[in-house]
């Protein structure tokens, strides 16, 4: 897929380096076709990481997409610079009035909050709610499908007792559903929270289909009906080192961090991470953009009075 990017946004050159087409605005508007409208709220600590993984993930299906990134202005980030965040990203105030295909709304290393806690929840619900109006599909990953259950489904997150950290195997539970087509029986996708939403929650609640979960990390994906709404309660767009770079980190502040699990060769963190879960990770995100944005969106986006 073309991706189209500010023609300076600094991911655009390193998924040129990748071999991923990414189309800058000069040759996208000399297309006579309508791009893929998607909107990415991005809540995750360092930005440019969540970027690259989200753009290489939309990269698989000959739709062109057209990107643009939200940020909330109720939290001043640590991690990304003031600069980056203001050339590249718009806050809703300047982006309500506007229609999208699909959304992301990403996770964030808040899950030990309770929702009400985080500074920016009052505005997280209201762009939320702006979604049902606006947005065609919205697919919210890891801490922003724990968000969006509860706030769309009353469905409460609970601490586990220790992270959920690694590489997990998932079995598809709804293989007639487009969103896994393609999926092997069993697959791998990482995992990194410190909190859950019971299952059992899940299944009870008559406006969710559960497609795919695992014994041990428990619903992976589920969907309302006609896939407006999209909850991934893992990181299926994390690279090959980011479990990695997670727990080098965490073992550097001194926290009580343990290997993720099923990631490093004979749990030896010197040796190189096998990459195990891409193929699905593509599948998963060309799925969502073809059947559940680009067949279902009308082909006039209008601005919203």
């Amino acid at each position: 897929m073309p991706i189209r990017t500010q023609n300076d946004l600094p991911a655009k050159s390193i998924l040129e380096t990748e071999n991923i087409f990414v189309m800058d605005e000069n040759r996208a508007t000399s297309q006579q076709i309508r791009p893929l409208e998607i909107c990415i709220l991005n809540l995750m600590p360092v930005k440019e990481d969540t970027e690259l993984q989200l753009l290489r993930a939309l990269s698989n299906t000959p739709l062109q997409v057209n990107v643009t990134f939200m940020k909330v202005e109720s939290h001043i980030s640590q991690n990304t610079s003031a600069n980056h965040l203001n050339k590249f990203y718009q806050n809703f105030e300047q982006l309500k009035k506007f229609r999208y295909d699909g959304m992301i709304i990403t996770g964030a290393p808040v899950e030990q909050y309770e929702f009400e806690e985080v500074d920016y929840w009052p505005e997280l619900r209201r762009i939320m709610e702006w979604t049902k109006t606006h947005v065609t599909s919205t697919l919210h990953i890891c801490w922003g499908a724990q968000a969006a259950l509860y706030y769309h489904f009353g469905i409460e997150k609970k601490l586990l007792p220790e992270k959920l950290f690694g590489l997990f195997e998932h079995k598809v539970s709804n293989r007639k559903i487009p969103l896994v087509r393609g999926f092997d029986d069993i697959f791998l996708a990482p995992h990194s929270r410190h909190t859950s939403v019971s299952s059992a929650d899940i299944h009870a609640c008559s406006d969710l289909t559960v497609l795919a979960e695992s014994d041990k990390a428990g619903v992976f994906l589920c969907m309302t009906a006609m896939g407006k709404q999209i909850f991934v309660m893992g990181h299926p767009e994390y690279d090959r080192y980011t479990l990695h770079n997670e727990y080098m980190r965490d073992k550097a502040k001194g926290l009580n961090i343990k290997l993720p699990e099923n990631y490093y060769p004979n749990n030896d963190c010197e040796r190189k991470p096998n990459l195990q879960w891409r193929a699905h990770s593509n599948a998963l995100y060309s799925n969502w953009l073809n059947y559940y944005v680009y067949q279902e969106t009308p082909y006039v986006l209008q601005e919203s009075l």
